[in-house]
């Protein structure tokens, strides 16, 4: 069974350790039930109990609750156990599962035209289209299809059945879950007498460096302009991207998030699930929408936002709505006619 030395994991990822740096570490497992061989952490105070009855060899822990550890348990002492926690899953993966080393797998199809740098790996029954990039130490998976033209930045992964459409341009470490779809055609169609008339989407998808993509999820590209992805973006699965929608810096969508044509969301916002967003609105940085709200009108300050109302028939709705607004205004004047009584 393939382990680490503690003391190796904490030179390698920085902390105090308070224990022996010889101690084999052979899994990361859950404070509730994380055993000897095993590493655990503790983020939040309000799980103190389980720690005090941690049987882990070692717990990542904060300088409040290091006390807590149990004797004969090594405490590795840092700012931010969660942060840790998160880097050593990261320090875990590349040293237990090196990446694969660069080449394309014989059953895969890779037409005249399409670059492909030595480093990166092409897996089985996938297809690379004519004039394509696949840059240094990329992966693609089995199945994947990479569109003509279509460039794929360095060290980014992309599992197996992902598919990346013409002309799409991905940036430097992106991950792309199984399923993702990048650069679908647009819900683009002109009515005509009863008949809706195809616009052609002629604009692709960018993303920008460090973006994750969860299984399922569509981004489709624009119709004139590009549909715009910044960087650090994190979207979970079965997340719906309609064309020509700009994404802001380090935001991030819970699963089954929905975001209408043309809407233009700024940097470092959140999105609970299954929120929806209304088509050509405007998002401020740092917005916070709570899960399975309904963004319908443009939001100009940063802050978190809730909303949640009942369906009705539209007129109904409508005149609900504007009376709902009003319902602050109306409770102050009658509290004010109550007190002259």
């Amino acid at each position: 069974m393939a382990f680490a030395r503690l003391g190796e994991i904490v030179q390698a990822l920085g902390g105090e350790l308070q224990g022996d740096p010889a101690t084999e570490i052979e899994r990361i497992a859950p404070l509730e039930t994380a055993g000897p061989g095993e590493i655990a952490f503790l983020a939040q105070p309000r799980l103190r109990p389980l720690l005090e009855a941690c049987r882990a060899s070692a717990v990542i822990v904060s300088p409040a609750l290091a006390e807590a550890v149990p004797a004969g348990c090594a405490r590795w002492i840092v700012a931010d156990p969660y942060l840790h926690f998160a880097r050593l899953t990261q320090w875990w993966l590349r040293r237990m599962q090196p990446p694969p080393a660069g080449g394309v797998h014989a059953s895969a199809v890779v037409e005249p035209g399409a670059r492909i740098a030595t480093t990166a790996s092409v897996g089985p029954l996938a297809y690379i289209g004519a004039g394509a990039l696949i840059g240094e130490g990329v992966r693609v998976g089995a199945h994947t299809i990479v569109g003509e033209r279509a460039e794929i930045g360095t060290a980014s992964l992309l599992h197996p059945r992902v598919t990346i459409a013409a002309g799409c341009v991905l940036g430097q470490r992106n991950v792309l879950q199984s399923g993702a779809v990048i650069g679908g055609d647009g819900f683009g169609f002109a009515p005509q007498e009863g008949q809706w008339v195809k616009i052609e989407q002629l604009g692709a998808v960018r993303t920008g460096d460090d973006v994750d993509i969860g299984a399922n999820t569509c981004i489709d590209r624009g119709a004139l302009a590009d549909t715009v992805i910044g960087p650090g973006v994190k979207l979970d699965n079965l997340i719906q991207i309609a064309h020509n929608v700009h994404i802001g810096a380090h935001t991030a969508m819970a699963g089954c998030v929905g975001v209408a044509g043309s809407t233009r969301i700024g940097a470092y916002c959140t999105f609970g699930g299954a929120a929806m967003v209304l088509g050509h609105l405007e998002i401020a940085d740092r917005v916070h929408i709570s899960a399975a709200t309904v963004v319908s009108r443009s939001i100009r300050q940063s802050g978190q936002y809730t909303g949640f109302f009942p369906l009705d028939e539209n007129a109904n709705w409508e005149k609900n709505a504007a009376t709902l607004r009003s319902l602050h205004a109306l409770r102050d004047r009658v509290r004010a006619l109550e007190k002259k009584s």
